[in-house]
């Protein structure tokens, strides 16, 4: 068993990487060329016969090409034009045929689908600028991991962010589950059990429970991702991505850096 992704595999002892681990991140590269990874700078290699040189690629938006630091301070600065009211006009038709052809965003999301909050809006950003994947209580599942894969091995994304938010009723619900044991109909109660694991690693039961829990299902899901996933691994690894958590206070709109 490999240490690193907890999968079946020949565990490499001088690389610390298993068989396994090494040939999903092979088959991720391929699969990032083969599905016109022509963002990362230059186009593919047309034939090996033929010596024609790679040709630059001018990708959909060529500003969103960032550091994993840049994106971070962008999507930072993005939130205090929203908190301050100074928002960016957004007009479609600007940037409509650049996106026709393709997308290049700087940053993932991971979000609550709580409609109180919305990356597009408090990161002050426009159509083709974030990677957002949204569900109950940001929690991990297969199709959302799947879905931060791809947006990191195919379409280069430097930055991820799980963003929690104040008052998340699925986070309540999971509170409800554990410390007083309640049932919830239909699927709603995994929901509640796989936010679970952060109500039990939080002691506090004064007034701050809810919230405390909220940033703890925030810390362990980016530790997770940064750790669990082999390509994600890999990339967090060699400093291509970054992993970051935040909190969205609902009074001020403000985004807080949690992890």
């Amino acid at each position: 068993m490999c240490y690193r992704c907890e999968q079946p595999g020949n565990l490499n002892q001088d690389s610390g990487i298993c068989s396994s681990r090494r040939s999903f991140v092979k088959l991720a590269t391929a699969s990032a060329l083969s599905l016109g990874m022509a963002y990362a700078g230059v186009a593919p290699v047309k034939d090996s016969i033929a010596a024609e040189p790679p040709r630059a690629v001018v990708p959909p938006k060529p500003e969103n090409v960032l550091t994993p630091d840049q994106a971070l301070e962008r999507l930072m600065q993005g939130n205090e034009r929203y908190v301050s009211g100074k928002s960016k006009s957004l007009d479609f038709h600007d940037i409509q045929s650049a996106l026709v052809g393709g997308q290049n965003p700087y940053a993932t999301i991971l979000g609550c689908s709580d409609s109180r909050v919305s990356p597009e809006h408090c990161f002050d950003e426009a159509l083709g600028d974030l990677f957002v994947a949204r569900g109950a209580g940001n929690y991990l599942t297969n199709d959302n991991v799947a879905t931060i894969e791809y947006s990191v091995a195919v379409l280069n994304t430097p930055l991820i962010m799980v963003l929690g938010h104040e008052s998340c009723g699925a986070v309540k619900a999971a509170v409800e589950a554990v410390d007083y044991h309640k049932d919830f109909p239909g699927h709603i109660q995994l929901l509640a059990s796989a936010i679970a694991p952060a109500v039990r690693a939080v002691n506090d039961t004064s007034n701050s429970r809810l919230i405390n829990v909220t940033k703890m299902n925030v810390i362990m899901t980016v530790e997770r991702l940064r750790t669990k996933t082999p390509i994600l691994d890999y990339y967090h690894d060699q400093k291509k991505i970054r992993v970051v958590g935040g909190i969205y206070h609902l009074e001020t709109g403000k985004v807080e850096l949690i992890a």
